[in-house]
């Protein structure tokens, strides 16, 4: 069968590592409740939010690194290759759950807060830790804000032969990615969770976003690019950009939420975020667009200085990630202890994404000293004096 999608051009994608960074700051911020610095991230404007943003970007990066992979070394080394990629995100994952679960442990005994286990989601620990945990280790169990990497995980984990597919027939990939979004809305797919329950991201409806991702990679948007450009799209995209932001202050506001009529308000509010809801998947792919349209990879403001930070977490994703998931939980209880003003959620955001940087750059150095040293070049003797040469000196000698 012939290969069908375009790989990206050679060289970084800035961009990716941009958003990216973005994707974990913002989610660290939301994580944090009664936190007014959150109101900077993307989800207070808009239908989708900082998690679409991650799910899209991590099917994007895994289609490109992987398929040159395949297409250069075969399908069985590409496989394996995401295999291991799987592993360690599952490891990073069961580590950051336990470290989670103990800290969440530690200050409810250490301050005698019972209530924080429940607002956690780490009850059952207390009642059945033995099953509780072995259901953590199966991505069943997770607690609160623990959601995002046990999707990436499932996603990564079926990705090999979405990819072999991809590589093959995009387009055909990408509308069967449709179809099983749709049949698992329709039907009421998803996996369980533990206790009870259900997966607060729905693998079924998020892999959409994965493979969109991983379409946009190879080649999907250079076949759409006349559409991408075309003024009717532009206006569109524009249009439903104010759109989802009426409807979602509308839902934040409830006196500005009374001004538009039932029917148009419950469409939109509560945002399904479980099931990724059509609204929601059109808000990003809008977003997308613009951003394809506006900021070329080669866009100049990429080298912007202001943008080092930023670009450096998104290099050092999954590290970040970990470290932003326990900082949020550090942040609101701190928020608690404190009298939660709006000076200690402003010192709280920014101290956290400082330290999130810190550990960004901190292994980006890291990673540099694990390299060897570049030999230095051979200093090359010089060259012996022709034999006539060495005899006339020879003979000057006294």
């Amino acid at each position: 069968m012939d290969i069908h999608a375009i790989l990206p051009s050679k060289g970084r994608d800035l961009r990716l590592d941009l958003f990216r960074g973005i994707a974990n700051w913002a989610i660290f911020l939301d994580h944090i409740p009664d936190n007014a610095v959150n109101w900077i991230t993307t989800r207070n404007y808009g239908f989708s939010d900082a998690a679409d943003l991650f799910v899209f970007i991590s099917g994007y990066t895994a289609s490109f690194v992987y398929a040159k992979m395949m297409l250069e070394r075969g399908y069985i080394v590409g496989a394996t290759r995401l295999t291991k990629r799987v592993w360690q995100l599952y490891v990073a994952h069961i580590v950051l759950f336990v470290i989670y679960i103990v800290s969440i442990g530690y200050v409810a005994q250490r301050y005698s807060d019972p209530d924080i286990i429940h607002e956690f989601n780490v009850a059952g620990l207390v009642d059945n830790p033995v099953e509780t945990l072995r259901q953590g280790l199966l991505l069943k169990f997770k607690p609160l804000n623990l959601d995002v990497l046990p999707l990436y995980i499932m996603l990564m984990g079926l990705f090999p032969p979405v990819l072999w597919f991809m590589l093959r027939r995009p387009d055909v990939t990408m509308l069967a990615s449709f179809a099983l979004y749709f049949a698992a809305r329709h039907f009421e797919w998803n996996l369980a969770g533990y206790p009870g329950g259900s997966w607060y991201f729905n693998p079924y409806c998020w892999q959409l976003l994965f493979v969109f991702g991983a379409w946009c990679a190879l080649g999907g948007t250079v076949r759409a690019r006349r559409i991408i450009d075309s003024a009717p799209m532009l206006y569109f995209c524009l249009a439903y950009l104010v759109f989802a932001l009426v409807m979602t202050m509308a839902g934040r506001f409830p006196a500005f939420g009374e001004l538009f009529p039932a029917w148009l308000f419950d469409a939109f509010n509560p945002n399904d975020k479980t099931n990724l809801a059509p609204y929601r998947f059109l808000h990003f792919a809008v977003i997308v667009v613009l951003v394809i349209r506006f900021v070329p990879k080669d866009w100049p403001g990429l080298e912007w200085r202001v943008f080092d930070p930023v670009i450096k977490c998104g290099q050092q994703s999954l590290a970040v990630f970990c470290v932003g998931v326990f900082l949020s939980f550090v942040g609101h209880f701190e928020l608690m202890m404190s009298s939660g003003s709006l000076a200690a959620q402003i010192f709280v955001s920014i101290t956290g994404i400082a330290i999130m940087t810190l550990v960004a750059y901190y292994i980006s150095w890291s990673k540099r000293q694990d390299k060897p040293l570049p030999r230095p070049a051979p200093v090359k003797s010089p060259d012996p004096a022709p034999a006539p040469e060495r005899a006339r000196v020879e003979a000057d000698r006294p």
